[in-house]
């Protein structure tokens, strides 16, 4: 049986900042906090010896595999997955939060909820969800035991859940920063057994 771990990045904004729509054009590094949780997910992750490790094409994600794959020295490589990359925001990208709550409105519930993408935003739903499916196909062939560990962003962890066989009851589809989500993949089937993890 092969374990996922889906991690999402760390803080990218502190307390007192301008809180913005953060997508694939905004390439931002972890903040303070960020840094500070990414240091422990390194620590809550440092018992697995991770056979592989993705992340995305964005900083913020290569900070925060960095940060948990360093807390060992026999952990893998660490290789990017463009897939795993964030999501266009379109005209609110970049933004901040409470314009684009004012703009979509309704819109936005329907993203946090059910995962609709709001008019301009750029989202290949189809696309994120054949590589989540493709990812969990390889992942069935792995050794028994083995663990991966992958660092995405929200609007690519969210539509995770959509191609898992069996989930938990009452999911929340936002992966929060700094939090991940454990899966099983077999021959038979993928189970998450949790998601919003904190250390």
């Amino acid at each position: 049986m092969a374990r996922l771990y889906i991690v999402r990045h760390g803080n990218t904004f502190d307390t007192g900042d301008t809180v913005t729509r953060v997508g694939a054009r905004t390439d931002l590094p972890l903040s303070v906090s960020g840094r500070e949780q990414a240091r422990k997910l390194a620590a809550h992750f440092a018992s697995i010896r991770f056979s592989a490790a993705l992340c995305s094409t964005l900083v913020r994600t290569r900070q925060t595999a960095r940060a948990i794959l360093s807390a060992r020295t026999d952990n893998p490589a660490l290789l990017v997955a463009p897939f795993l990359t964030e999501i266009d925001y379109g005209p609110d990208e970049n933004q901040p939060e409470e314009v684009v709550a004012a703009r979509l409105g309704a819109a936005l519930e329907a993203w946090d909820r059910d995962g609709v993408p709001p008019p301009g935003w750029q989202v290949d739903v189809a696309a994120i969800r054949a590589g989540w499916s493709d990812l969990l196909a390889r992942a069935a062939g792995l050794a028994e035991d083995a663990a991966a560990l992958l660092v995405t962003s929200n609007g690519i962890a969210r539509f995770l859940p959509d191609v898992v066989d069996k989930l938990p009851e009452g999911l929340d589809r936002k992966l929060k920063t700094g939090a991940w989500g454990e899966l099983t993949v077999t021959s038979s089937g993928s189970e998450l057994l949790s998601w919003n993890q904190r250390p």
